[in-house]
């Protein structure tokens, strides 16, 4: 199926090619003839080449490891080549107007040579898969080329060079400038971390927490430890209590009593005395003397005892059996105030080491805080110290570097004056003219191709005007051709072209043409059209003028009456008439006064061969249509076919005038003539709408001048033997 489709594309083209051959052949001749005299035309131009190496880093700067980024040829985006750059550098303006400005560069007319006119003699190239650059330069001069290749890539060295020096003296300037924000902020940093030491009481914040912990687990234990024996202890405390039937404090308060020798005379005096009393008692009234007396007596060693335990407890004991000491066990309480007195140093120890444990664990809470502002400071210190002392190094780097050669870029290759020419262009420029002017006149073909909107092909005629095809007639010979203009081109032949170049009666001079024989096929195909009843009258248009429907009018009428039928040829067209022509007759009589009745028939018609009449048109009148629908023509198509075997009436085409649609309702039939080349598909549709409207009884189409080397299916029309005789031109366009 894609073998098929290729041989129609190509069968297209060269078909294509053989109808445009001749504007296609002119464009191609007059590139491939430019091309050549520009080939003869040109002079020996010589060509200069310089190369140039390109690395990271200059050479200095790597022997001194100092100043590697500066000059170090890097691409800035992923898909940029760093080496193109410098191809764009060389080639930039100020570089190149130096070169003019230094060499004085003159253009042929004594002016300074322009930069574009520079850029076309300049091609700088990289060597691919290397830090080459390579310069070229072409003129007519060989010296010139040397020198500016020379004085180029110098320039463009002691750019590279001054280019990078600047790079330092900024890096340079930049350092100055930022050194001592770096040691301002180096210092403040050293002192913000002395101050938060300071002020937190921070020594090494990490050992500190280690033994916070340590700390607090035997603060733990040491609580554990006395809050155990701490319980102990108050167990003692409430057997001694309950024993004694005192509080700690009594306890204290009798064995100081005890140990105190004048409470104790003191008591020993009063209990005397109150044994004594009690006894006196007994003998004696309360208002004797005697007991007056010992009561007395009584009262005043009371007081004395009170006074005397006051003295040494601090207070009064007015009960009688706090004074009974001696009849307390005295180890007894000894050892209770032991016990009260360690269970008391046992609290006080725990309330100190829950504090210092308290104190242990806030310190414990606040660390993690200060280790985070810890570190935070000393991160500030740590890039405070690195960027000013990377700032300082770089400082000390730049400045070496600055007064270093640090340029990239050297020579290679220096530019040597060439001694001979570079290759010659002409053979270049001849095989580009034949494939320039190929394209072109292929180009010029199908550009004429498109604008054509003619039907060019008998498939095409058929397909668009949908009629039967009866004949197609090939064109003429080109000995029987009309010289005229380009008919490639479209031009239309004026009238006196025509009364000049008025062609020949093919089948009536020569039978033995392809030609004669199409027109004896077509006459034979209208007497097999109806099988009814014999076609009398037919009439012939076509769609424009210029397509051969007067010519083949005659043909035809030649063809029918050779075969002995006798025919009758009238020129209906009194638009353009042209039979009086074509059989070299007069009009001065014909149809129109026959019409008129201004003369009879007899008169008007004239014969021009063995069973052939002619009727020419006659005179032309102002109003054709209001003649040709009268009843006269009807009476005289009726004369005719009583006269005649068969009637052929030229009428006009289509487009210029209804004639032939009014005849064709008076007659048998109408043949369309069709001819390849001069009709439009627009004509041809109007024509094919106005036949289908007007009810016409058509009776086929007629191809003719149809050249066989133009159809893709030449073959089927035409007999190969016949091919050799029909030349590839076309009939003269005659109405």
């Amino acid at each position: 199926m894609e073998s098929t489709e290729t041989s129609i594309g190509l069968q297209y083209y060269w078909l294509l090619l053989k109808r445009r051959w001749q504007p296609a052949s002119s464009v191609f001749i007059l590139v491939v003839f430019l091309c050549t005299l520009s080939a003869s035309l040109e002079k020996p131009v010589y060509e200069a080449v310089g190369k140039l190496s390109l690395k990271k880093i200059s050479p200095t700067s790597s022997l001194t490891g100092l100043g590697k980024e500066i000059g170090e040829v890097t691409s800035v985006g992923e898909q940029s080549n760093p080496l193109s750059t410098e191809v764009e550098v060389i080639r930039s303006v100020p570089m190149l107007e130096k070169t003019i400005a230094q060499l004085k560069l003159k253009d042929p007319v004594g002016n300074p040579l322009k930069i574009k006119d520079f850029l076309a003699k300049l091609k700088v190239m990289n060597i691919r898969g290397t830090d080459i650059l390579t310069v070229y330069y072409q003129d007519r001069n060989p010296q010139i080329t040397a020198a500016v290749v020379n004085t180029l890539i110098n320039l463009y060295i002691e750019n590279n060079q001054t280019v990078n020096r600047m790079e330092a003296t900024a890096a340079r300037d930049f350092l100055e400038k930022q050194l001592p924000q770096a040691e301002a902020t180096l210092r403040q940093a050293e002192v913000a971390l002395r101050q938060f030491k300071e002020l937190n009481k921070v020594v090494a914040l990490q050992e500190e927490a280690r033994s916070a912990v340590e700390v607090i687990a035997k603060l733990e234990e040491q609580i554990a430890a006395a809050k155990s024996e701490y319980a102990d202890l108050n167990a003692q405390k409430f057997s001694f209590e309950k024993e004694l039937q005192m509080n700690p404090q009594q306890a204290l308060i009798a064995t100081s009593l005890s140990q105190s020798s004048a409470v104790q005379e003191a008591l020993r005096d009063y209990q005397q005395v109150e044994r004594q009393l009690a006894i006196e008692k007994t003998r004696f009234q309360e208002t004797h003397p005697v007991i007056v007396d010992l009561r007395n007596k009584k009262e005043t060693l009371q007081a004395l005892l009170e006074t005397r335990i006051k003295t040494v407890v601090g207070e009064t004991q007015s009960k009688q059996g706090n004074l009974q000491i001696g009849d307390l066990k005295p180890k007894l309480i000894e050892e209770f105030v032991k016990v009260e007195a360690k269970r008391q140093g046992l609290a006080d120890q725990i309330v100190s080491l829950s504090n210092v444990q308290i104190a242990y664990k806030q310190r414990m809470n606040v660390l993690p805080r200060l280790e985070k502002e810890q570190r935070e400071l000393e991160n500030k210190l740590q890039v405070s110290q690195a960027t000013y002392a990377l700032l300082f190094q770089k400082l000390q780097e730049i400045r070496i570097t600055e007064n270093q050669n640090v340029g990239n870029a050297r020579i290679i290759e220096a530019p040597e004056v060439p001694q001979e020419p570079i290759a010659s262009r002409k053979k270049l420029l001849i095989i580009s003219g034949v494939l320039l002017g190929s394209l072109l006149g292929m180009a010029t073909a199908l550009f004429l191709e498109s604008q054509d909107k003619s039907l060019k092909t008998v498939e095409e005629a058929k397909e668009c005007f949908g009629l039967t095809l009866l004949v197609v007639i090939p064109a003429l010979r080109k000995s029987d051709k009309i010289a005229k203009g380009n008919f490639f081109w479209k031009n239309k032949p004026n009238n006196k072209d025509l009364e000049r170049s008025t062609p020949k009666i093919v089948v009536k001079n020569d039978s033995h043409t392809p030609i004669s024989a199409a027109y004896r096929m077509l006459q034979a195909n209208l007497r097999f059209l109806s099988s009814d009843r014999e076609l009398k009258t037919i009439v012939v248009s076509s769609s424009i003028p210029h397509e051969g429907k007067s010519t083949v009018s005659a043909n035809l009428a030649v063809a029918v009456a050779q075969v002995g039928r006798k025919v009758l040829l009238v020129d209906a067209d009194m638009h353009h008439p042209v039979q009086h022509r074509i059989w070299d007759l007069t009009n001065q009589v014909g149809l129109s006064n026959a019409i008129v009745g201004q003369t009879e028939l007899r008169t008007a018609i004239r014969e021009v061969m063995p069973n052939l009449d002619v009727l020419t048109c006659g005179v032309i009148p102002p109003n054709p249509m209001a003649l040709l629908d009268s009843q006269r023509i009807s009476s005289l198509i009726d004369e005719f076919t009583a006269l005649y075997d068969l009637v052929i009436i030229d009428t006009p085409s289509l487009n210029v005038a209804a004639d032939a649609l009014i005849l064709g309702k008076k007659v048998d039939g109408l043949l369309f003539v069709a001819r390849p080349g001069v009709v439009d598909s627009a004509s041809a549709t109007f024509a094919k709408e106005l036949l289908k409207k007007s009810n016409q009884n058509v009776l086929g189409l007629i191809v003719n001048g149809v050249i066989p080397n133009h159809e893709p299916h030449s073959y089927y029309y035409f007999a190969n033997e016949s091919h050799s005789n029909v030349e590839d031109v076309r009939n003269v366009k005659i109405n």
